[in-house]
């Protein structure tokens, strides 16, 4: 019964491992589609929150949605919270905490909204000794 079945899935068209660049070329496929489907959803989320605005407030409408599209709880969740981080843009806006002087501003333009990244603090910092027995 073996030999009649590998007739039909022989090795050499079917292989049991991917070659390591097929294998991260499938990742990044696989990961792109999973990232175009959670960006479906919030949009979706974000137009029955629109539809839905004057008969429920926007995390039940949220909620609603999830529950008629039947979303999975690992993606409901990331769902969930995207759609409300885009909600939440236009009623609180970003504000940069920053002290005065900190903001420089650019040849291109006014200074970023984003925080100023301290990649190396950590090594220009003190350096700890272990103390041996």
């Amino acid at each position: 019964m073996f030999r009649f079945l590998k007739r039909f899935f022989p090795e050499r068209i079917f292989r049991r491992k991917l070659e390591p660049a097929a294998e991260r070329r499938v990742r990044l496929a696989q990961a792109r589609a999973e990232e175009s489907i959670i960006r479906t959803h919030v949009d979706n989320g974000l137009m029955f929150v629109d539809t839905l605005a004057e008969d429920m407030t926007f995390d039940r409408a949220i909620d609603a949605y999830i529950r008629e599209m039947s979303i999975s709880e690992p993606l409901a969740s990331v769902v969930a919270t995207r759609t409300l981080v885009i909600l939440g843009q236009d009623l609180v806006p970003y504000r940069r905490r920053a002290v005065a002087g900190d903001a420089e501003p650019t040849p291109d333009g006014p200074a970023d909204d984003r925080p100023k990244l301290r990649l190396d603090d950590a090594s220009q910092g003190r350096q700890r000794t272990v103390k041996r027995a």
